[in-house]
């Protein structure tokens, strides 16, 4: 894609979001990435020295609650060392220009990631589809600890860590495989994208499902869907706008597009 292309295709992408009511954005790992949080699969991948079944399902956890919980320590530890990048910034920056520009005007990130860098970077519109790593409740849904406390440990007195109330052990909210997404996350969503006029897709294969319907509900109600990702994905193919490029460069030259059109510093 030569220079000129891309700059067709940022204005384009811009043209779209200035137009619209109401933007959603739905990101996936490859945002995160860029802060050098490794993702799920492939060389260097979270999984890359264990298997799915044994860290990220409740059969997993049955069976070995300890080494879950070393997983997600681990990853805790490396989360926290990251830092919201160009590319978080710029959707949080593009929740306040529209917080800034219309009253009706609706701007949120729909985010399959647990790591919690949109709301670092500034974002407070945030639905997180499968949980925060930054937060911890009991396994035992009859538990007064069910609900997600915020618990930014790095480590315990003794794996598995037990609940204070109950006794039962606590686990790491987020969601894992063979475990449905969370009923309220999943309906607002949903009803969001069913409302938006632009979805921004940043970052994501587009293949785990439910949370990928999101742009094609969008697009069969006549929204534009706007993606951004280093290469094709799922989504590609019912993309409007597909940018092919680092979430880190693209969006703050869109943003920086929008704030062009509309006349903001």
């Amino acid at each position: 894609m030569s220079i000129e292309e891309l700059a067709d295709l940022i204005k384009e992408a811009a043209n779209i979001i200035v137009n619209s009511e109401v933007v959603i954005s739905f990101t996936g790992a490859g945002i995160s990435a860029e802060s050098g949080i490794p993702t799920f699969r492939g060389s260097g991948g979270l999984w890359e020295n264990y298997r799915v079944e044994d860290v990220a399902s409740p059969e997993g956890f049955k069976k070995n609650p300890k080494l879950v919980w070393e997983f997600y320590l681990e990853r805790r530890k490396k989360i926290a060392k990251a830092k919201p990048n160009p590319g978080h910034l710029a959707l949080a920056e593009l929740e306040k220009i529209f917080e800034e520009t219309g009253e009706n005007r609706k701007f949120y990130v729909i985010t399959q990631n647990i790591d919690n860098l949109h709301k670092e970077a500034g974002n407070k519109n945030v639905i997180e589809l499968h949980g925060n790593i930054w937060y911890t409740r009991c396994s035992n849904p009859a538990c007064e600890n069910s609900k997600p406390f915020l618990d930014k440990k790095m480590e315990y007195e003794e794996l598995p860590p037990r609940c204070d109330i109950c006794g039962s052990y606590l686990r790491p909210h987020v969601v894992w495989f063979n475990e449905p997404l969370p009923q309220d996350a999943i309906n607002d969503a949903f009803a969001l994208a069913s409302e938006a006029d632009a979805v921004i897709v940043v970052g994501t294969s587009g293949v785990v499902f439910p949370a990928a319907y999101i742009p094609y509900i969008a697009k069969e109600r006549g929204g534009k869907v706007i993606e951004i990702n280093i290469e094709p994905s799922a989504i590609t193919k019912i993309s409007d706008v597909f940018i092919m490029g680092k979430a880190g460069i693209v969006l703050p030259e869109i943003v920086k597009r929008v704030k062009e059109l509309i006349g903001v510093e």
